[in-house]
């Protein structure tokens, strides 16, 4: 098969089973794209001249952006068929290929040279010519780059700290793969700076993946609310104050308190008709993270429905009077918030 599925490149980046032609990386991951032409560029790189002399030298590689081959579109069969001074093929990296490579690839394609080149591409569909072409000939291969799934992802950062001797809590893994996935090179840095960060201790901490890696703004909210409902007076102190010190927006703090409190009613009133706890969470748009769960469950206890409706009430006026008087906006939501926690407190 020229046409890789997904799930067969990344064995194919670890043993090519073509030795020359062309290597069509494309899809919507960029960060994954770039990663596996680099895999094949250092795989051939490494095992040049295998079975002769074993040098891992004698290959050169040439990269080439899309711009080089507008301005001079007989760029790439020059390079192609321009052999080192050693009698070696090149290896061609192609970066930021369009639409526009098509005649060039379809003019290789017809008298193939002995070399390796591997073309990074973006999302291309069944119908486009570059794609379609490199899925028809026997001397290209098309290697398809999707964003993580959850199986992917959670085997990426496994095998990540496996390799790295680093032992992580279950929680610190959930949340990790709540926050990475849309980019494969993205996701790399944040488990490389992880990984770092733990190379001592050896251990992985669901705060050292929030403090390093997490969306700050969310979680600062969330920390706020979740302080708030439960009683914990010393925490919401806390949170405002790193809130305030990030210079995040009052009012952005107050919605977001009042869109949790509307959340807890809301919960509260499935809960009043008879249904458990964690279907209702289950059942959640968009679902708590996992490592909220027990504050969630015990705000749940603590407010009744008559007492969520009088906390949304007092968090909307908050709204309101922050509006009205917004160099007073910080004041007012530490007030009203801490009039919560306190009253939550006392439950």
């Amino acid at each position: 098969m020229t046409a890789l599925k997904a799930h067969e490149v990344e064995h194919f980046v670890i043993r090519p089973t073509l030795k020359n032609g062309i290597f069509l990386v494309y899809g919507p991951d960029a960060g994954l794209v770039r990663e596996n032409a680099q895999r094949l560029i250092t795989y051939f790189l490494e095992n040049a001249g295998a079975g002769a002399d074993n040098s891992s030298n004698s290959l050169q590689l040439s990269t080439l952006d899309m711009a080089d081959i507008d301005a001079d579109p007989g760029r790439l069969a020059v390079e192609a068929r321009t052999t080192s001074l050693f009698g070696d093929a090149p290896v061609i990296r192609l970066r930021n290929a369009s639409k526009a490579l098509a005649p060039a690839v379809e003019g290789l394609l017809k008298d193939m040279p002995e070399a390796k080149i591997i073309i990074e591409a973006g999302n291309l569909l069944p119908r486009d010519k570059l794609r379609a072409l490199a899925e028809k000939s026997p001397d290209a291969r098309t290697l398809p780059c999707y964003a993580d799934n959850a199986g992917t992802l959670s085997g990426l950062i496994e095998q990540t700290f496996r390799d790295a001797g680093i032992n992580v809590e279950r929680e610190a893994l959930s949340l990790l793969r709540d926050s990475l996935g849309n980019d494969r090179e993205v996701t790399r840095r944040e488990l490389e700076k992880l990984s770092i960060y733990a190379s001592q201790s050896k251990i992985l901490t669901i705060n050292d993946v929030v403090e390093l890696c997490g969306d700050n703004t969310t979680i600062t909210t969330d920390r706020i609310v979740d302080a708030t409902g439960t009683g914990h007076a010393a925490n919401l102190e806390t949170a405002l104050g790193r809130a305030f010190g990030a210079s995040l927006d009052p009012q952005r703090i107050l919605i977001a308190s009042l869109n949790h409190f509307l959340f807890l009613r809301l919960a509260r009133a499935q809960i009043d008709q008879g249904l458990l706890v964690n279907d209702v969470l289950n059942r959640s748009h968009p679902r708590p993270h996992f490592s909220r769960k027990t504050s969630i469950e015990q705000q749940l206890r603590l407010w009744n429905d008559k007492n969520l409706a009088r906390a949304a009430e007092r968090i909307n006026t908050a709204i309101h009077q922050s509006r009205q008087q917004p160099a007073l906006d910080e004041t007012i939501a530490r007030r009203t918030l801490l009039a919560l926690c306190m009253a939550a407190s006392r439950r």
